[in-house]
Parts: structure tokens; sequence; C-alpha cells
């Protein structure tokens, strides 16, 4: 199996995709190209012209905003097999996030003219979109209440309990860095350093310079403030 079929495959994991049979993901590879990026590398930035779709077959990516000041506002993390950068394919307008590799990543790209070429040939591939579109309405509104009701520090708990699957694994430091942690809640290292600090002091998590452990889920969920109901 050469590389475009392993890229095929590959791109019949994502949703609206793994419908088609191979005949027509080998066309649409081929309508594409392949693209690596080194860990730390801008893939693309916010308000430049359309960069086109790309689909992550391997690595990570960090899907972020740049505020006024030049601090960033990680938005998603993107891992193998997802799509990013959709909404400027289907525009044509400009990138609406920036785009950088945090680690080596593999991607398959695709631009804007030869795209809405595939959606004319394959509309149920629009169909899908239509879907994801929808995800990422959701995620912006999640990411919106988060921002709006819940403080730092509950911001932080609730991250914590993403990264550790709900207590269940241990965070790496190297990979998620206090600066990272500070662009996923829009905040600044030095209030992660502190929540990471007063949560340890609690006994709610284990905190050294290699790793992070939660050590009592249902207690970090509370400061996450994820048992809150909404007012009647």
């Amino acid at each position: 199996m050469n590389e475009l079929q392993r890229l095929a495959e590959s791109l019949r994991t994502v949703q609206h995709f793994k419908h088609l049979p191979i005949a027509d993901l080998m066309t649409i590879v081929t309508a594409g190209q392949v693209r690596r990026f080194q860990a730390g590398e801008t893939m693309f930035y916010e308000a430049q012209p359309c960069a086109g779709m790309h689909v992550l077959v391997s690595g990570l990516v960090h899907l972020y905003k740049i505020g006024p000041q030049g601090q960033e506002n990680i938005i998603k993390v993107a891992r193998p097999v997802t799509m990013f950068n959709e909404v400027a394919v289907l525009d044509g307008g400009p990138n609406p996030v920036c785009a950088r590799a945090a680690q080596d990543c593999l991607v398959w790209h695709i631009g804007y003219e030869p795209f809405q070429g595939l959606l004319r040939r394959h509309p149920d591939i629009a169909i899908g979109l239509l879907k994801v579109l929808a995800a990422r309405n959701r995620q912006l509104i999640d990411h919106y209440e988060d921002l709006s009701f819940r403080p730092v520090q509950a911001r932080v708990a609730k991250l914590l309990l993403e990264l550790s699957e709900n207590g269940q694994k241990r965070i790496a430091r190297r990979e998620h860095s206090i600066s990272q942690m500070a662009a996923r809640v829009a905040s600044v290292p030095e209030a992660i350093s502190r929540t990471l600090g007063e949560l340890a002091r609690q006994g709610i998590i284990f905190s050294t310079r290699v790793e992070i452990r939660v050590l009592d889920a249902k207690a970090l969920g509370e400061v996450a403030l994820l048992d809150i109901s909404p007012l009647e």
C-alpha cells in the first residue's frame, strides 16, 4: 500500500468520508496534497487569505486566536484524524484562526477551488460538513460559557479533568506546559501556577515538574462548577 492509499484509508475514518468507496477517496486525495510540518511550525495565520482545508493524519495541532496584546488563546487542540479550517474552503474567506504544529505533523491539504469542485461532484460531503460545523458551533458556545461564567480556577479544574480523562490518566507536564494551559483557558501562566498550587494544597491533585495526577476527581469537578444547575 503506497502513501496515497494509506491516506485514503485515513480519510475514511473522517465521518463524512467514510461512506465513499476507495476509488472516490483516491480521487479526493489526489485533488489535494500531503504536507509535513515540524513541531512549533506555523501552518497558517488568522485573517490571511484562505489557506485551504487540512486533515490531520498524525501529530497534534493547536488552533488559536491572537489577542490585541499578542496573547494566545487556544480554541481547539486537533488530534488525528480530524479536519480544520473547513470554514475557509466553504466561503473562500480568510482563515478564522491560526494553526501551529504542537508535534511533528502529517496533513492532507486542499485549496478552495479544488474543494469546491469536490463538493460539486460529491454533494454528500457538503451535507456531512453541516454536522461538523454544528459541532464546532457547540464547542464555541461551550468555550464562551466557560470564559463568561467560570472563574480561572474553575476553568483550570475543568481543563485538568479533560486532560486526565476524568482523573484516569496522568498529565505529562512536558506535553502540557503552564503557558499552554494558560492559552487553553484564556489566562496567564502566573494564575495557572497559583491554581495548581492551591489544588495541590487541598489534596485534590498531586503536582510535580514532571506530571500532574488528579487525586479526587469529584472534588475537582466541584471546583470546575460542573454540578451547577441552571437557575429556574
